[in-house]
């Protein structure tokens, strides 16, 4: 029984040792997350900051301000990649540097315990706390936030994260391994530097939006989904006929399952330094306070349990039949 146990094992070593990388690096980035300045994703923001102020002009041409844009993109995503690719094919064992590389990429995941940190700061009508806790995780200014304010960010904030953490590691390691999860990542994380709903990167951010926006669809769709489920028939109902298709397409639709599933508001003018740009609001119920975020944080929670236990049940499913046909 175990030679054969063996045998079955050894014919779907990729899967089990896959399932494990990936179990282990989420439960890593949850529990014990980087400091900020220690990320590499950090690093390439500022990096794209940098870039940005010296390569986009905004009282250029639009098309300049696009090409601009695509190749700023080109040029930060590419060489880095090629080296981090090329450098796990190299490694005598891949599934450490795969673990690595995966947390490394999972460090927004920390977001719910912010959030939850917010809400008690709201709690004591501490806005200046809460404020200035929720300010590293937007691309918007916090400054000027109301508690209504604040929730409404922190909820929109923590509804999308795990597209691009949990749900994109799950996808495209599963799918193309780490080097494509590697540019899904970086793709977004230049769209949040550079956000092509601020009227200065309106146009040098235009690039890097649309390709990420296509690449995450399906993440999106599939956390959405996970989240709709919870809210029962009319949230799946707005999963397949969003009300609101608005810049940033997938996060308006995410925020619209929550919305729904919580009968909250959400969405509303956003402020960049000085500058105000109204957004489309998404209206199921009341303004959201502090309790709200915290069903928020509920709902979030078991929405990624149930992408945890997959990760471990449907190996563990597989090998089950395996072990029954043999």
């Amino acid at each position: 029984m175990v030679p054969e146990f063996t045998k079955i094992f050894s014919q779907d070593s990729q899967l089990y040792t896959g399932a494990l990388v990936l179990f282990v690096s989420i439960l890593l980035a949850r529990i014990a997350p980087l400091p900020r300045p220690l990320q590499p994703l950090e690093w390439l923001s500022q990096v794209a900051k940098n870039l940005s102020a010296k390569v986009n002009h905004a009282n250029r041409a639009p098309s300049q301000q696009l090409i601009a844009g695509s190749l700023a993109m080109l040029l930060l995503i590419i060489p880095f990649w090629a080296v981090t690719s090329f450098l796990v094919e190299l490694a005598e064992f891949p599934w450490f540097f795969e673990t690595i590389i995966i947390y490394l990429c999972l460090q927004d995941d920390h977001f719910r315990y912010i959030a939850n940190e917010v809400a008690i700061a709201i709690k004591r009508d501490n806005k200046p706390h809460a404020r200035s806790l929720l300010l590293p995780w937007v691309s918007r200014s916090t400054v000027s936030l109301s508690s209504v304010g604040l929730c409404k960010t922190t909820i929109e904030r923590l509804s999308t994260t795990s597209i691009y953490g949990t749900v994109s590691a799950i996808v495209f390691f599963a799918i193309g391994g780490v080097p494509l999860l590697i540019i899904a990542r970086m793709l977004k994380q230049l769209e949040s530097v550079w956000p092509a709903y601020n009227p200065r990167y309106r146009y040098f951010g235009m690039p890097v939006y649309l390709l990420s926006t296509l690449v995450h669809y399906i993440p999106a769709k599939l956390w959405s989904f996970s989240l709709a489920i919870q809210g029962g028939p009319k949230s799946l109902m707005r999963l397949f006929a969003p009300k609101i298709n608005a810049t940033p397409l997938n996060e308006y639709q995410t925020c619209e399952i929550v919305a729904c599933t919580l009968a909250i508001e959400l969405g509303g003018p956003v402020k960049f330094k000085e500058e105000r740009v109204d957004m489309p609001k998404v209206t199921y119920g009341k303004l959201p306070d502090e309790n709200d975020l915290l069903r928020a944080i509920k709902l979030n929670s078991i929405a990624f349990s149930l992408w945890a236990l997959a990760i471990v049940i449907l190996p563990s499913i597989w090998g089950l039949l395996r072990v029954m046909q043999g």
